[in-house]
């Protein structure tokens, strides 16, 4: 069935911010594009197919039953889940919201896939961090991507960095790019494994910066129309913030751009 306005009303008489009902607030970014958010900080996305919803990560643990009733209040069911990586705010919930949707498909990177089973092993020459913060789900992938394969609208973009096997998503559509944690916002725009005093975690958190900096240029090369992120706002027309965020995330790594 066909997503429908809730109410066979239009969204733009809704506020474009808003709470919805228990734990999560809901901003429209696009038709097509909705960021929930927890704690004013923790972002999970529902992006609008022709059958449903794909779900976008899943937050933190106690965010499920905010994220299936904001897809009761768009009239939309949610038909797949996908994940740009296995952190623990972005897998909190997922066992949750697999129980009780029966039969949703559940896709993850391939190399990220053997984290939700907590197996920490490296692949040959793969080097970084110890790898912390995966505490795993009892839920098993049902299709396991790897770069440029498509799950409906979305592209996969394979981006390690933040951790080994962590993807992105395009949104063909229209040029939305859902990053995870290969950026984040929260106070300006920067790339996974770079350190701000306030606000360390985007490099106390990630596993090889040296790898960040690199995906975060292959999405820049992708030339997004807007950047959804797994921790902060969304920014529209962002390629000049990205160009300068590349460029402090190479010089933090001790090297130049080519």
């Amino acid at each position: 069935m066909p997503w429908r306005p809730l109410l066979g009303l239009s969204l733009q008489q809704f506020p474009r911010h808003g709470p919805i009902l228990t734990c999560v607030r809901l901003t429209e970014e696009t038709k097509n594009l909705f960021r929930l958010t927890r704690f004013g900080m923790v972002n999970c996305f529902l992006v609008r197919e022709d059958d449903g919803f794909t779900l976008v990560d899943t937050g933190l643990r106690g965010t499920a039953s905010g994220i299936l009733e904001t897809a009761r209040h768009l009239q939309a069911p949610i038909r797949r889940i996908v994940l740009t990586h296995a952190h623990i705010d972005h897998v909190g919930a997922l066992d949750a919201i697999v129980q009780q949707i029966p039969g949703v498909e559940l896709s993850v990177g391939r190399r990220e896939s053997r984290f939700l089973a907590r197996d920490f092993s490296l692949d040959a020459g793969e080097t970084g961090k110890k790898l912390l913060g995966f505490p795993g789900a009892n839920s098993r992938p049902s299709r396991l991507l790897n770069d440029g394969d498509r799950l409906g609208s979305l592209q996969a973009i394979f981006t390690p960095g933040h951790t080994p096997g962590h993807m992105a998503f395009l949104d063909v559509r229209d040029g939305s790019l859902i990053a995870g944690d290969a950026f984040t916002t929260q106070t300006g725009l920067v790339a996974a494994g770079v350190f701000k005093l306030l606000f360390p975690f985007p490099a106390l958190f990630s596993w090889n910066r040296e790898y960040a900096a690199e995906s975060a240029r292959k999405l820049r090369d992708l030339k997004p129309a807007r950047l959804a992120v797994g921790h902060g706002n969304t920014i529209e027309s962002p390629l000049a913030a990205m160009d300068k965020a590349i460029e402090l995330a190479f010089y933090q790594c001790g090297k130049m751009l080519d």
